[in-house]
């Protein structure tokens, strides 16, 4: 388990910013600045200068904004997670976009919050990404949830194959051939053929063998 770190006014924790609007920054560094145990040690305007300043700077977070010019919020998460691996990465953007944040997630980032969020908040974030948390605006934690849930649901109805299917790819894993199959269930080869039509629309695939793989590992008992 992660211990939360310490601080105090003397040592205040030192947060990286990477904002390409002037105001937003000013403002950002602001705010940061006001509470006593933070403090706004590194600040820049774009993915490549976080690139060069931060792996020099060692902050303990940073705050991503996610639309920079050129490079992509993104994309320096990705690449300063690969030059930093303990470096905990805020997102913040202005945007709830569900795709941006698997984007970002997937990249590396270790929270991501919406810039409406309140300044209380924000401070409650960096101090729990620093504990070994992952902090996220309620809303886009809500937007995740419904996300994995929808996929689950997805999954589990891609599934259900009819029986007739379920004969066919379990002949298929053992190496039978269309006509082989065909020839084994008494069925003309254009009927097995039109079976694994649907049954690559149902999983989700494009060949045989992704078929047979994600059929068989969808019967398999998870290790406990």
């Amino acid at each position: 388990m992660t211990k939360p770190l310490k601080t105090s006014a003397k040592t205040p924790l030192k947060i990286a910013l990477v904002e390409d609007q002037p105001k937003v920054r000013e403002n950002w560094t602001e705010l940061i600045n006001s509470f006593p145990d933070l403090s706004c040690s590194c600040i820049c305007k774009t993915g490549e200068e976080a690139l060069r300043v931060i792996p020099e700077i060692q902050p303990d977070a940073v705050l991503m904004d996610i639309f920079l010019p050129r490079m992509s919020g993104i994309e320096c998460t990705a690449r300063l997670k690969e030059l930093m691996p303990r470096l905990r990465i805020i997102i913040l953007t202005a945007m709830n976009d569900e795709e941006l944040v698997f984007m970002a997630l997937e990249a590396g980032a270790d929270g991501y919050l919406l810039k409406r969020t309140k300044p209380a908040d924000l401070r409650a974030a960096l101090l729990d990404v620093l504990s070994g948390g992952a902090p996220m605006t309620s809303e886009i934690a809500r937007r995740v949830v419904e996300s994995f849930r929808l996929k689950a649901k997805t999954r589990d109805e891609s599934l259900r194959l009819s029986a007739r299917e379920e004969q066919i790819l379990l002949l298929l894993a053992k190496g039978n051939t269309n006509k082989m199959i065909a020839d084994r269930l008494e069925i003309c080869i254009d009927t097995v053929g039109h079976h694994l039509k649907h049954v690559f629309e149902k999983l989700h695939v494009s060949s045989r063998t992704e078929a047979v793989v994600r059929y068989l590992a969808s019967k398999t008992p998870s290790a406990s």
